[in-house]
This record gives C-alpha cells, sequence and structure tokens, in this order.
C-alpha cells in the first residue's frame, strides 16, 4: 500500500459537517419548504468519500464526457470488494451493469418472469418494489412480515410462508436483504430456510442487497450474502447491488446484477436492453472503483459506526418524549422504523400514517414517510443519514 494510502486509512472523518444542499436541484432538499427538515427519501446529507470525489474530479478535468467504455477495472472492484469485504467470490462473467438498483430488479422481473406471474415479497416493503412488479405485468404475492410491539422486531412465520408459498405458486421471489424499511438483517438460519423453501418448488429469488454496508457494530453478526447460501441450497439466485447507499452515490447511477446462469444472464441482459437501461455515465464506474477500495472501506467503517449513533441517539430521545412508542431495532440501514398506530387511532388521523406524516410536516416541519407506501399503515419511516446537529434539531421539533 502506498504511503498516501496509509495515511488516508488513518484519518478521521468529519461527518458533523453540514453541507448545503438547497439549491443544487436535490430531490430531498429543493421538494421540501425552506423551513422543513427532510428526513424522508434515503439518500444521505453526507459527502462522499474523499476517494470518489477524487476520482471524479479528475475524470472531470479531462473536459470530454462522450459516450465511455466500462473498463475492466470496474469488475475487477466488484469481485475484489465482494471477497475481501463480504466472504464470497463471484466471477467475471457473472455480472451486468445497469444505472441502478430498480432498473435492475425491473430487469430481472421481466426477464425471469411473464405478466401474470406471482412475485412474492415481505412487507412493508420498499414501495419502488410494487411498481416494479406491476410494471410488468406481474402481480404482488404480499407476505406480511410478524411484527412484535414488545420485542420491537419483525420475524417470518415460516409456515404461513410455506402455505403461501405452496398456494400463490410465485414464480419469483424479491427478497430484500437487509431489509427496507423494517431494519432486519437476516440471519442465516432465515435465509437458509427461505433458499431450501424456494429451491424445493423451483421459485427464483432475487436478492435486492444494496443496503449490505449498514449493518450495526453492536450487532454482533455481519450481513451474509443470499448467493453462498442459495447455491448449497440448490436455489437458482440472482443479486441485485451498487455502492449508491453506501457512498452517497446515487445521482452516478451505477448497479450491478450477479447470476452465475449463463441463460438467466441474457434474459436479463436482453431485459436491460428492452428497457433500455443499458449504458452507464463516465463516471459512475470510476466512482464504483474508487469506493470500493481499501480507503472506501475505512471511510465506511468510519460512517457507518456514525450512522448506528445517530440511531440510538434518536431512539433514545424519542422514547423519552413517547416511551410506549415501539422503534423497531435497526439492525440494518439508516431508516428507523416506527410504530405510530397508538398515535393514530383517533381523528384527525383515523388510523392514517400518512396524515401524521403531513401532520409532522405542516406542524413540527420534519419530513417523514407514512408507512402506507410501504404497505404497512401505522409507521413512519425517519431517515437517519445526516449530521447529528440536524438530527437533534428534529427531535427538538417534534417535542413541540
Amino acid at each position: 500500500m502506498s504511503l498516501s494510502a496509509t495515511l488516508t486509512l488513518l484519518m478521521i472523518y468529519d461527518f458533523d459537517k453540514e453541507i448545503s444542499r438547497r439549491g443544487t436541484d436535490c430531490v430531498k432538499w429543493d421538494e421540501a419548504e425552506a423551513d422543513v427538515l427532510p428526513m424522508w427519501v434515503a439518500d444521505m446529507d453526507i459527502e462522499t468519500a474523499p476517494c470518489v470525489q477524487q476520482a471524479i474530479l479528475r475524470r472531470a478535468q479531462h473536459g470530454v464526457y462522450g459516450y465511455a467504455l466500462v473498463p475492466e477495472g470496474f469488475y475487477d472492484a466488484i469481485i475484489w470488494w465482494n471477497s475481501h469485504r463480504h466472504g464470497w467470490t463471484l466471477r467475471r462473467e457473472w455480472i451486468l451493469y445497469t444505472s441502478g438498483v430498480v432498473p435492475a430488479v425491473s430487469a430481472i422481473i421481466k426477464a425471469l418472469c411473464q405478466p401474470g406471474d406471482g412475485v412474492l415479497t415481505f412487507t412493508p416493503a420498499y414501495n419502488c418494489f410494487f411498481s416494479s412488479i406491476r410494471n410488468n405485468g406481474c402481480h404482488l404475492v404480499d407476505f406480511p412480515l410478524t411484527w412484535s410491539p414488545s420485542e420491537e422486531r419483525y420475524s417470518i412465520d415460516f409456515e404461513m410462508l410455506e402455505r403461501t408459498l405452496d398456494t400463490e405458486r410465485p414464480r419469483l421471489f424479491l427478497l430484500c436483504n437487509p431489509h427496507n424499511p423494517s431494519g432486519r438483517v437476516w440471519t442465516r438460519d432465515e435465509l437458509t430456510r427461505i433458499a431450501i423453501l424456494c429451491a424445493s418448488r423451483g421459485i427464483a429469488v432475487l436478492s435486492d442487497e444494496i443496503h449490505c454496508e449498514f449493518v450495526d457494530p453492536a450487532l454482533g453478526r455481519r450481513y451474509l450474502p443470499f448467493a453462498p447460501i442459495a447455491r448449497d441450497a440448490g436455489c437458482q439466485w440472482v443479486i441485485a447491488n451498487a455502492p449508491n447507499k453506501a457512498f452517497n452515490i446515487a445521482g452516478l447511477q451505477t448497479a450491478y446484477i450477479i447470476s452465475p446462469n449463463a441463460d438467466i444472464r441474457d434474459r436479463i441482459d436482453r431485459a436491460i436492453n428492452d428497457n433500455e437501461v443499458c449504458d452507464i455515465n463516465c463516471f459512475s464506474f470510476l466512482a464504483l472503483q474508487a469506493a470500493y477500495t481499501p480507503e472506501g472501506e475505512e471511510w465506511l467503517n468510519q460512517l457507518v459506526a456514525y450512522i448506528f449513533e445517530n440511531y440510538r441517539y434518536f431512539r433514545e430521545h424519542l422514547k423519552a418524549v413517547f416511551p410506549s412508542l415501539p422503534i423497531a431495532h435497526l439492525e440494518g440501514t439508516y431508516l428507523a422504523w416506527v410504530d405510530v398506530s397508538s398515535l393514530i387511532v383517533e381523528p384527525p388521523f383515523s388510523g392514517s400514517s400518512e396524515s401524521l406524516a403531513e401532520h409532522i410536516r405542516q406542524q413540527h416541519r420534519v419530513w417523514v414517510n407514512g408507512g402506507e407506501m410501504y404497505g404497512q399503515a401505522g409507521f413512519i419511516r425517519v431517515n437517519l443519514a445526516t449530521q447529528r446537529s440536524r438530527l437533534t434539531e428534529a427531535l427538538r421539533r417534534l417535542r413541540v
């Protein structure tokens, strides 16, 4: 490792630095009124890693931004990162690229399903899952996770899951690993049982693993890639992933799909081209290559520690005001999931967490999401990936 790389690894990064995002055509901030604190859409208010910034700036200085070839270094970085950080080995030919994980999910559904097929996913679910299923002419097989307010945790009823797979006969299982918005990081046992159930029924599994880098260091276990577990169970699998959440580079639009099955890859590649999401820009693959390095990893490790301190701060202070309010234990992601069902039983909310979210926006000037968009009323989702000062101000406003 070079001297400059060694010095970078010794850096302590300042995640408390407030970055002004208003006036930058930023979805999160510029769609909000000037005095509203936005804690909704899932991107961070934190600058990306310096090594990523430097790679983009070097390329920008060239001055010509035409059509670009994706270099071998892009694939090498993905292979190294997943082997080094997540302990599984993949091959160059397994990798396809596209412009984002949502386009990837849509292309994979298009490739593996026919109109009218069922796609099962756990609910609550990331809202774009619903549109990706619908837009491909498939129907949602809604499998609700089991919520325990007393344990503040979701679990899977595997007996019910087995019955649902047998009665609904979905073509595809759309898994979110780790799970947005519940905050679960699935265990080896849970993932193994899913793989075995699907393998025995010929159901393919598409695992969206974009939140995999955000796991609570205090959890005592890591995110587990679904691929090696599925392989051992004989389950057909496809992975969709990207550095976009971890390094806050969603606007650069890149993602990758991994499948060991050549026929499935050909079908996915055809769907990517049919959907016209077959090109990525000249900055995106350089950003991934810079992120998936030892320098990027050290920055990310420090960021993850900061995010989960935000979660503990949020949980402590919200519980001080609303001690009986269940907050799902945040094992993974940076998205708090709060059970507000006890607050919305009476008018004017009448069971609508969207109405409560709108009230919080109008009266307290904090923008959060209601649970209905994720398929579960009675909850709100709060983005904690911001500076501690902004989180403190949001909590102050919620006490009013």
